[in-house]
């Protein structure tokens, strides 16, 4: 799907690291693209692969974004933020003309819940936007690593909402959790995504729009400047 001349969105997360390695192989053979990260951490690992990367508002769209995923749904509706770069990386697809989640066949539900679902936070008053969250349904926790509270690339908390289970419409939570005062995004991906990339059993499978109109429900296009 990458070819010369594209602007690509690289994602963040174990998936992602593979795929920038592999489009690091191809860069070095000739492949001429131009990057933009969805993190700091993912800025770092292409560039010092050769990946030129350039900051996303030097870009007036993105041809491509290829990233992982946490959960999809068969309405092509996905859960992401388990890597916590959740705010840039829904910022990214919603300037790109394709979204292109890979994943494996355990990432594959009928209903989005069961993998909790990140919401980033600001710092001020945190422990109120969790109380308020709770009324969304779930359980709210704080995100922490070795004993202190995870912090994003933009200076905010994780927060992940356990117990969902199925989320019958996932656009009218992604509305009303990004509702809630102190909230800034949450990891509910609706719309957004044009193209899977599913491994089952050695295989890779692609799902794409046209499977989703089946289904009687067709992403939209993504905004684009």
């Amino acid at each position: 799907m990458v070819e010369d001349g594209m602007i690509v969105g690289l994602g963040t997360g174990s998936t992602a690291f593979f795929m920038i390695r592999r489009l690091a192989e191809r860069v070095r053979a000739g492949l001429d693209i131009v990057g933009v990260a969805t993190s700091r951490q993912t800025h770092e690992l292409a560039a010092s692969l050769g990946i030129r990367v350039v900051d996303v508002n030097d870009v007036d769209a993105i041809d491509l974004t290829i990233d992982g995923a946490d959960e999809i749904d068969d309405r092509m509706s996905a859960i992401k933020g388990g890597g916590g770069a959740l705010l840039r990386e829904k910022l990214v697809a919603s300037i790109s003309k394709r979204v292109v989640l890979i994943i494996d066949s355990t990432k594959r539900v009928d209903r989005l819940g069961r993998f909790p679902l990140p919401v980033e936070i600001v710092p001020f008053a945190w422990k109120h936007t969790l109380k308020k969250l709770e009324r969304e349904g779930g359980k709210a926790k704080i995100r922490e690593k070795d004993g202190a509270l995870v912090v994003t690339d933009g200076g905010n908390y994780i927060v992940d909402l356990h117990g969902l289970y199925k989320i019958e419409d996932p656009r009218k939570l992604e509305a009303s959790i990004n509702n809630v005062p102190g909230v800034i995004e949450n990891g509910l991906f609706a719309g957004l995504v044009t193209d899977v990339l599913m491994a089952e059993n050695g295989n890779v499978r692609m799902i794409g729009r046209s499977d989703s109109e089946k289904r009687g429900q067709m992403p939209h296009e993504p905004n684009r400047p």
